[in-house]
């Protein structure tokens, strides 16, 4: 499960740094916050400015990689908390290039949605798809399933900055309450 989460943050990564063009628009509500249970783990990124909490504690790991043959480089800063043999929740922070401008947020995101969903084209199949709005910037819920495992999630754009919260697990696994309460525990601090 570890070998496919990492795949999956560097094809997101890559899949949003094929488009920063022509913005389009539109935006939905976003779900509201559910209660967490007392035992999940805060994590308070730094670097995104942000916290989110896991159900269990989360590994942390910190990249750069070079994304053109200029020299130009994506920081990105992933945490990962594995719950139970079969699930794994991954958040990750991408910080962009400076020029990326936050007007084609939609246009990342559907790259990031495209990339990851070519990864696997054989077996992904994308469940839904949706607009939301988080926070007062534009975010992307998105369900796959490949085979026998779920990949849901939530991706924002804020500036240039790239946020994605992500759950994978088995199809048999899944639990709606324990993704929504990780999603919804994504906070920004101004």
């Amino acid at each position: 499960m570890k070998k496919w989460s990492h795949k999956i943050l560097r094809i997101c990564l890559f899949g949003g740094c094929l488009v920063i063009a022509s913005p389009l628009g539109f935006s939905a509500d976003a779900k509201k916050s559910t209660n967490l249970s007392d035992n999940w783990h805060k994590v308070n990124s730094a670097q995104g400015k942000c916290t989110v909490s896991f159900p269990t504690s989360a590994e942390h790991v910190s990249e750069k990689m070079k994304i053109d043959e200029e020299g130009t480089e994506l920081q990105y800063d992933a945490y990962v908390s594995a719950s139970g043999a079969d699930t794994v929740f991954m958040f990750l922070v991408a910080q962009y290039p400076e020029f990326v401008d936050e007007d084609f947020a939609q246009m990342t995101l559907e790259a990031f949605l495209n990339g990851v969903l070519s990864s696997n084209a054989s077996e992904a199949q994308l469940l839904f798809a949706d607009l939301v709005l988080v926070q007062g910037h534009e975010g992307l819920d998105f369900f796959i399933r490949t085979g026998p495992n779920y990949f849901k999630g939530r991706a924002l754009m804020v500036k240039s900055q790239l946020y994605l919260l992500a759950m994978e697990c088995k199809v048999s696994d899944y639990d709606e309450k324990h993704y929504d309460a990780f999603v919804n525990s994504f906070l920004l601090k101004h």
